[in-house]
């Protein structure tokens, strides 16, 4: 949808040990952010898959949300230093939200900092947090003072040029990024070059635009890294066949296109909670 700068995408997935054939239908389109609507929204069809019959609808939006920051906190469990303790969070959208939920849970989080575009945005959400959230919460001025001394920092916007960017980083920080702009990326090149990056599959991620990950891809383009820069997946970082954190200053980063894997292994734990709780709406479809 060039007119919108948006597209719409399909992800179908099969997880044989969850039983789960299900796709996901996906909008992305940057500009809502000003509509008040999500820039991602989606569906997700599950299906039987002994018979290929449509088994359940679900609210994809709210799945990518919880799996993409269920990730990112996975990322932060194997990669971030245990004391960990300042959050920065970058960008003010449903992402945002689910990111500082997430993060806090398998790190003790004391404080963290909201960073978006629109100040009044990010104080509304530093509010908003602020009463969930057993941490002080504040807005900041910039990216740059949400990143400073920051433990861990998770991006999750739609910029064109990059949110973080080495100068303002912390040794030892390790970052999330989730953001996508088919037109930018978040993360400088320096701070590629220096970290070690970690990814949910090598092949997404350095898939073709509009696919894969420009953060990865552009300095790849222009010679910096090469794709054998990429160290790992986290599935590696989980088995063991690959190591993460080698040194408390060194900055990792785990950069995320999300995969549709993800989408059927949340999908598979939501029915299973919805038909255990008998949550949900049987429909017949004539």
């Amino acid at each position: 949808m060039p007119e919108h700068d948006g597209f719409l995408a399909a992800m179908p997935g099969y997880l044989a040990s969850a039983g789960m054939l299900m796709t996901k239908l996906v909008s992305l389109f940057p500009h809502n952010d000003g509509a008040q609507l999500p820039t991602h929204q989606a569906l997700i069809v599950a299906f039987d898959p002994d018979t290929g019959e449509p088994a359940a609808l679900l609210d994809g939006t709210a799945i990518t949300a919880a799996r993409t920051a269920a990730c990112s906190a996975l990322s932060a469990r194997l990669l971030a230093r245990e004391d960990a303790s300042v959050l920065a969070v970058l960008g003010t959208g449903v992402q945002a939200r689910s990111h500082a939920r997430a993060i806090c849970r398998v790190r003790p989080i004391r404080q963290i900092r909201v960073a978006g575009r629109d100040p009044a945005k990010a104080a509304a959400l530093a509010e908003e947090l602020s009463s969930v959230l057993d941490a002080d919460v504040q807005a900041a001025g910039s990216y740059a003072e949400a990143l400073d001394r920051a433990d861990i920092a998770a991006a999750t916007t739609h910029a064109v040029e990059p949110v973080i960017r080495r100068p303002w980083l912390t040794p030892g920080v390790h970052i999330t990024s989730v953001g996508y702009n088919p037109a930018g990326r978040e993360i400088d090149d320096a701070t590629v070059a220096g970290a070690l990056v970690c990814v949910e599959s090598r092949q997404a991620a350095l898939a073709p635009p509009p696919v894969g990950s420009n953060d990865l891809l552009m300095p790849i383009r222009d010679g910096l890294i090469t794709a054998d820069h990429v160290h790992a997946e986290l599935g590696e970082l989980i088995a063991g066949s690959k190591p993460g954190r080698t040194s408390p200053d060194q900055v990792t980063l785990y950069k995320s296109v999300g995969v549709a894997v993800q989408d059927a292994a949340a999908t598979a734990l939501v029915i299973a909670a919805a038909r255990e709780q008998s949550i949900g709406e049987e429909i017949t479809l004539q």
